[in-house]
């Protein structure tokens, strides 16, 4: 019967000597997803369709408030006008949703946040 291995003095220091895979793995894997949002950003298709997202955002709720204006006017005509009033309030809605629709599809490179 053979006695159970125990590490020698030389296999300590050999363990010492070796690095730890972890940080490379982890550093390969960031360059690589920093890499494929680089590529995706770059085709037309993704421009296309970021122009549509951020069209609709602001349009549909700028749209929505003049015709809801435009049966306000009709219903309960008064001084001031319905139309202008929420057309102007869809407008900022809209453009509100989309700047904050295009910070969650765009944050700030880590760089530039600690400036």
């Amino acid at each position: 019967m053979t006695a159970p291995f125990m590490p020698g003095p030389s296999s300590n220091s050999e363990k010492g000597r070796k690095s730890d895979p972890l940080p490379e793995q982890i550093k390969y894997k960031a360059t690589r997803k920093l890499r494929a949002r680089q590529a995706d950003r770059s085709s037309v298709w993704f421009g296309l369709g970021l122009f549509g997202a951020v069209g609709w955002s602001v349009a549909l709720p700028t749209v929505l408030g003049a015709l809801l204006g435009l049966w306000l006017d009709r219903n309960w005509p008064g001084r001031h006008s319905w139309t202008l009033t929420l057309l102007a309030a869809g407008l900022v809605l809209g453009c509100a949703s989309a700047w904050q629709w295009l910070q969650k599809q765009h944050p700030p490179d880590r760089d530039q946040r600690d400036d």
